[in-house]
């Protein structure tokens, strides 16, 4: 009702202000007013014959997800935007997003979020043909999902275009999800390119001002051309409504990890084991630099391909491959593409003086560690996780306090109770119960310990993105 008095009265005011306006041009000038010759009329673009051309190939994804796993979580803006609603039986919540299908077989991305913790996933396409999808891959670090449907038939689809070529100012339209009402579409600019927005180490966002809400999330993002050049992911907003400030995933990374997926069903990122910092005017002029720009190398770490290689701190890396490093976040999304094994050259100021120092990359010890086999057959069997120890790498990767131990969950067996009650690859158990733990041995005897006799549940401490808390783990009795 308040908003509607708002309106009433925003409304009103317009008419008055319209009125007042179109009184004194009548004063002033009797009659129709037309342009001078010379003027150049500006036509704004219509889109409905390229939304009609592109709309088929968009979906809205439902997953339905246990209330235990659909638990609102404090996070700062700007946030991913699937629309969380209460479904069905109790205790059962459905997220619903949106998706672009890429492959005339039923391939389709999204959003990790939208289908992320879901017990079931389900694809309605354009016509209202619902069916049920297939979780291909999914990676967390850039929140990119493949999903797989079978429709029985060629379905229409849509083509990723080179989001390298995207510039401020060109026209956007974004289709999905918002609320609930499928096929809505809405327009507007690039207001800015690789944004760095603080929720992953591989930010790169597009920008846009075209309105987006909630389920929103996972829809294209496509040109005049009818290319897709980003998928709508995150919004900034005080009220959780667009306000005019939407992140896109720029298409040429989704071109990049959607492959990955589809071919193994992870992704693997390149690694060479540095720790960098940005270069300010300060240290430009202690280290007797030419100018403030680069990756300072502030760490390297001990047995890592750069410290074989032949990197030290100090160094200042200029450019990898050929592309030019301007600063630490540069640094981390070029090595990140290089594959593991290849040699990727790097050009570092030193001392002064030039050098080029080949490094031979591997594989990011995170990811390798989730796909390992566990020698803890306890923990495996029991739980459905896969312990490891806490490596001098994992505790960079993780950020984990010096003199905090414990044990690396390496990896979580899908539709086990450890993966039901939202344990995943990177926490660290740092306590069983009550008892402390500081390696996978310990955590395995104490879990073990814990679940003898008739006790079939067991509560682990874990350490997730800096915070501890306890997560319980009940097993099935008639398998325990």
């Amino acid at each position: 009702m308040h908003t509607t008095k708002t309106w009433r009265r925003t409304a009103l005011a317009a008419g008055l202000l319209a009125s007042t306006a179109l009184s004194g041009l009548a004063l002033a000038q009797p009659g129709p007013v037309n342009p001078p010759a010379t003027a150049t009329r500006t036509i704004l673009p219509d889109f409905s014959d390229l939304v009609a051309q592109v709309k088929p190939a968009v979906v809205s994804i439902t997953t339905t997800i246990d209330a235990s796993q659909a638990e609102v979580q404090r996070v700062p803006l700007p946030f991913p935007f699937n629309q969380m609603v209460p479904h069905g039986a109790q205790g059962v919540h459905e997220a619903r997003g949106s998706g672009f299908i890429v492959r005339q077989d039923g391939l389709i991305v999204t959003n990790n979020h939208v289908v992320k913790d879901g017990s079931a996933v389900s694809v309605t396409l354009d016509d209202g043909t619902e069916l049920k999808a297939k979780i291909v891959g999914a990676d967390s670090r850039t929140d990119i999902a493949v999903l797989k449907i079978d429709a029985g038939k060629p379905l229409p689809f849509i083509q990723l275009g080179n989001s390298r070529d995207v510039r401020p100012g060109e026209w956007v339209i974004a289709m999905g999800n918002p609320f609930g009402l499928g096929g809505t579409v809405t327009a507007g600019i690039v207001s800015a390119v690789s944004r760095d927005i603080g929720s992953g180490p591989y930010d790169q966002f597009i920008q846009v001002d075209a309105p987006i809400n909630q389920g929103n999330s996972g829809g294209p993002l496509f040109t005049q051309e009818g290319k897709v050049i980003g998928m709508n992911t995150a919004i900034f907003s005080p009220t959780g409504g667009s306000v005019g400030i939407g992140f896109a995933i720029p298409s040429d990374m989704i071109r990049t990890v959607s492959g990955q997926l589809v071919a193994s069903g992870h992704v693997t990122r390149g690694f060479v084991g540095v720790g960098s910092q940005t270069v300010s005017a300060a240290m430009a002029k202690a280290l007797r630099l030419p100018d403030a720009s680069g990756a300072l190398l502030a760490s390297v770490q001990s047995g890592s391909p750069a410290a074989k290689a032949g990197l030290q701190p100090g160094d200042v890396v200029e450019a990898v491959n050929g592309q030019k490093i301007t600063s630490p976040r540069d640094l981390a999304l070029t090595v990140a593409t290089v594959a593991p094994g290849d040699e990727a050259k790097f050009h570092v100021l030193r001392d002064g003086q030039d050098r080029d120092i080949a490094v031979k990359v591997g594989e990011q010890p995170l990811e390798k560690a989730a796909r390992a086999r566990t020698d803890e057959p306890a923990s495996r069997d029991q739980l459905g996780v896969s312990l490891g120890a806490l490596t001098a790498d994992a505790r960079d990767q993780l950020s984990v306090p010096d003199g905090l131990d414990g044990a690396l969950v390496r990896g979580v067996r899908p539709g086990s109770p450890a993966e039901e009650a939202g344990l995943r690859p990177g926490d660290i158990i740092v306590g069983v119960g009550t008892q402390k733990v500081t390696s996978p041995s310990d955590a395995t005897k104490a879990i073990s310990a814990a679940l003898s006799g008739r006790n079939h549940a067991v509560a682990l401490r874990v350490l997730r993105d800096g915070e501890i808390a306890f997560v319980g783990v009940t097993l099935d009795e008639a398998a325990g």
